[in-house]
């Protein structure tokens, strides 16, 4: 694709415990806001919009654009689950490089409720339920728990035998995460964590310690893009390019075990595919914001994007080589495990995350050579 689409704008206000935060629609219009700022353009150059929420009902994108301003553009909702922010993301790149929009908004917020997610529509077919089937026939010794945690501590304690790994690996991920955070001040937790901590913090489920899990959170953000031609108009001298981009869902190899169940082979397809576009490998990459919504989903997603090789995860991250000084920079935003998960936002604070590095503007968390490399992010 010739016409990549360029960001020329991003912000994200910070995220808050829920009962704590500013009503959806405030926060996204203070992200919004801060992203045209950012980029140096009014609402009015903007040719479409994209929400993205879970928790919400029809049409609240319209309620929170509303708030900034009422153009009459299109604007479109996407409930995508965790991979919502970066669906709308998806879309507004799509309208740029198709020309059908020379400008696009994406933006995403959530209020969450405390505790762990579940199914709201109970009266009807859960679409996790060929999930929670194949969760039942691979795991008969496990225990019933909470979606996430069930599917994930599976996960991660099926690493740990698949390739002899010591457990505390998922805590060293965590103490890495924490201590990247305390140099964002967009980060909601900032106290530096030992492993002794997360390793003897409360189960939450066989595999799982409460410290190893990211909690939900309420927060918006923002991100827009635009087409060359449109960049070159306005001027715009601090772009940066989306070299590519993909988007995959199951196939059957996701019934294969309890790795694929949670995404490996679909994010092992993703990279592949936007490696191939963008026309470099693992080893160009300096800077990566990944889905680490519990830090076993860190470790697998290591594997799957191709920053080490299969069973070596453990190796990289006593190698050092996920932080400063290594072969690879993850999370340096501290990750959802600082941040919180708002599940329509999480997307878009990961760009925003990079679009700061690339653009060399992250102070005291800037990776080395990250605004002169590339960088990549996933969110499941």
């Amino acid at each position: 694709m010739t016409n990549h689409a360029k960001v020329i704008g991003v912000n994200m206000v910070k995220f808050e415990k829920p009962g704590k935060n500013e009503p959806y629609e405030i926060m996204a219009s203070k992200a919004i806001k801060g992203a045209l700022e950012d980029a140096g353009i009014t609402l009015a150059d903007v040719n479409q919009a994209c929400a993205s929420y879970v928790y919400g009902d029809s049409t609240s994108g319209q309620t929170a654009l509303y708030q900034v301003g009422m153009t009459g553009i299109p604007i479109i909702n996407v409930n995508n689950n965790c991979s919502s922010g970066s669906t709308a993301l998806y879309m507004a790149r799509q309208a740029i490089e198709s020309g059908s929009a020379d400008c696009a908004l994406a933006f995403g917020f959530e209020e969450m409720k405390p505790g762990a997610l579940g199914d709201n529509w109970t009266d009807r077919t859960s679409p996790f339920q060929w999930i929670y089937d194949r969760f039942t026939q691979l795991n008969p010794e496990l225990p019933d728990g909470p979606v996430a945690l069930k599917f994930f501590g599976a996960a991660g304690l099926e690493y740990l035998k698949k390739y002899g790994a010591n457990p505390d690996i998922f805590g060293k991920v965590a103490v890495k995460s924490r201590q990247h955070a305390m140099n964002n001040p967009y980060s909601l937790f900032t106290k530096e964590i030992t492993l002794d901590e997360v390793m003897s913090s409360a189960e939450v489920y066989p595999g799982l310690r409460r410290l190893m899990a990211c909690p939900p959170i309420c927060g918006a953000a923002a991100v827009i893009v635009c087409s060359d031609a449109f960049a070159k108009k306005h001027n715009l001298q601090k772009s940066v390019v989306i070299a590519a981009q993909s988007m995959t869902t199951d196939t059957p190899d996701s019934y294969e075990d309890n790795l694929h169940l949670v995404g490996s082979g679909m994010t092992a397809r993703a990279a592949q595919q936007v490696y191939h576009m963008a026309g470099f490998d693992p080893e160009a990459v300096d800077v990566v914001e990944l889905h680490d919504c519990f830090t076993p989903n860190e470790v697998i997603t290591y594997e799957a994007l191709g920053l080490c090789g299969e069973g070596e995860a453990e190796k990289l991250i006593n190698d050092h080589d996920n932080t400063y000084g290594g072969k690879y920079v993850v999370n340096p935003s501290g990750g959802l495990m600082s941040k919180g998960h708002p599940l329509g936002a999480t997307g878009l604070a990961q760009c925003t995350e990079l679009v700061r590095q690339l653009r060399g503007e992250a102070g005291n968390r800037q990776v080395d050579g990250a605004n002169g490399g590339g960088s990549l992010s996933w969110c499941k």
